[in-house]
């Protein structure tokens, strides 16, 4: 069994209130913290060895001490809630079950940047949320936790929460604060970085829902002992959000010292693959992040397991591995067709370019016709080089990682699948079907083997 920190209540009828919230330990880290200086808070996550969990990893303490200080300046938290990544929900889980462990950890972290004014900038789909949210707000307000002077200490914060249109490019930190400005949702150029110029040209930290949350059990175990948990740089637990071809869909929370073989077979968590099929791939961190087959994604290149933590799914690079990005995790099984996923990511990415760099805003649409073409049975040999040429055309060469996130797919897709493609230019009749496990296959998982 997995250690529990963000979810250990979350089964318990009427974790959603504030009055339940608080008889589980609720806002202990607050009163805990606030005996603290800001400086020693941070110290707490530095040594915590937290990162960001919203896909890019990056240790959560050191991006808050790179926070801009100066003389009269405000100074912003915001809280990035607008998880349109397909593939990931675990944020809109802690939001819509313990909302109030959301905003504890924002009071924790706001404290500790000197921000007296926080935001949480939710994604527009989520349209009941921002209810719950608002609710435990104004109970946390009530209670004292929230408002003038909180608790006597002389500290005042006030947090809002600001929907979101519906725009994917606004989950980019920078895109963000452009959108909760009033204006068009357009990433900036970086620098100036958010910490130096973000919110209304004011120091601003930008952190993914799950970050802020965990800041709660670092302060109330210590920093310390939360690194004990995981293994190396991937400390503490992850959230994981399970879907496609498995038993058991839904939000799991791991240590990331788990297996990823046992991490879908296991009953504890995905349950295995349904009707005994096999496993063809998976898309490990959200729709961003490479496709791996089978044999790369429960194998490490030496022959060793690989696990779920941030070093073992990216061992070997591109060539071979990942990336533990949002923690959006998208099983495929024997049945599926790399091509007709491909080709729908390629479509949304191709949908929510801002429009900004070109290298996107032409490149997204051309990837989705090239691959609707060989998907429909029209393509060409020439089409797979030409794909290939386009995307690598994009990455690296925009404003924000949304063409990154474009390409990597189908990078990776024709990377490890290409005889799939050419199966597709190959049997324009047969097009409509699947082309099936191909050579890319694991041989049959130690966990199925001892199920049979």
């Amino acid at each position: 069994m997995s250690k529990k920190l963000l979810l250990k209540d979350a089964h318990i009828e009427g974790i959603r209130t504030y009055d339940v919230y608080r008889r589980q330990g609720g806002y202990e880290a607050v009163e805990k913290a606030l005996k603290l200086t800001p400086d020693e808070i941070t110290e707490e996550v530095k040594t915590s060895g937290l990162r960001g969990r919203g896909g890019a990893g990056f240790p959560t303490g050191l991006k808050w001490s790179f926070l801009a200080k100066p003389e009269g300046v405000p100074r912003y938290l915001v809280v990035n809630a607008d998880e349109s990544e397909p593939g990931t929900f675990k944020d809109r889980y802690l939001m819509e079950f313990i909302p109030h462990l959301l905003i504890e950890g924002m009071i924790i972290s706001s404290f500790a940047m000197g921000a007296n004014t926080s935001y949480i900038y939710i994604r527009g789909e989520y349209a009941w949320i921002p209810d719950i949210l608002e609710q435990a707000i104004d109970e946390a307000r009530a209670a004292g936790f929230l408002g003038k002077n909180i608790l006597g200490t002389g500290y005042d914060l006030e947090i809002y929460v600001h929907r979101g249109a519906g725009a994917y490019i606004c989950g980019e930190e920078t895109a963000l604060l452009e959108s909760l400005e009033g204006k068009r949702g357009n990433p900036r150029l970086k620098p100036p970085f958010p910490a130096v110029k973000g919110l209304w040209a004011c120091p601003t930290v930008v952190n993914n829902v799950e970050t802020i949350a965990a800041v709660v059990p670092i302060i109330n175990i210590g920093g310390a002992e939360y690194a004990k948990i995981g293994v190396g740089r991937s400390t503490g637990t992850k959230l994981i959000s399970a879907c496609g071809n498995i038993n058991k869909p839904g939000v799991y929370e791991i240590d990331m010292t788990i297996t990823v073989e046992e991490f879908i077979y296991s009953d504890e968590y995905c349950g295995g693959i349904p009707n005994g099929k096999r496993l063809k791939a998976c898309i490990p961190g959200g729709s961003s992040v490479p496709i791996v087959p089978a044999n790369l994604l429960l194998r490490t290149i030496n022959g060793e397991p690989r696990y779920m933590n941030y070093e073992s799914l990216a061992d070997g690079g591109f060539a071979t591995g990942t990336m533990m990005g949002s923690g959006g995790f998208i099983v495929l099984d024997e049945d599926q067709s790399v091509i007709k996923h491909t080709m729908s990511l390629a479509h949304f990415y191709a949908h929510e370019s801002c429009g900004q760099c070109t290298p996107c805003r032409e490149g997204t649409p051309w990837m989705f016709k090239i691959l609707k073409k060989i998907e429909s049975g029209m393509g060409t040999m020439e089409d797979i080089d030409l794909l290939w040429d386009v995307q690598r055309k994009i990455e690296g060469n925009t404003i924000c990682p949304l063409g990154d996130a474009a390409a990597w797919p189908v990078a990776s897709a024709i990377r490890h699948f290409r005889d799939e493609f050419e199966w597709y230019i190959n049997n324009p009749a047969a097009s409509s079907g699947t082309y099936g496990l191909g050579n890319y296959a694991d041989p049959i998982p130690i966990a199925a083997k001892a199920e049979q």
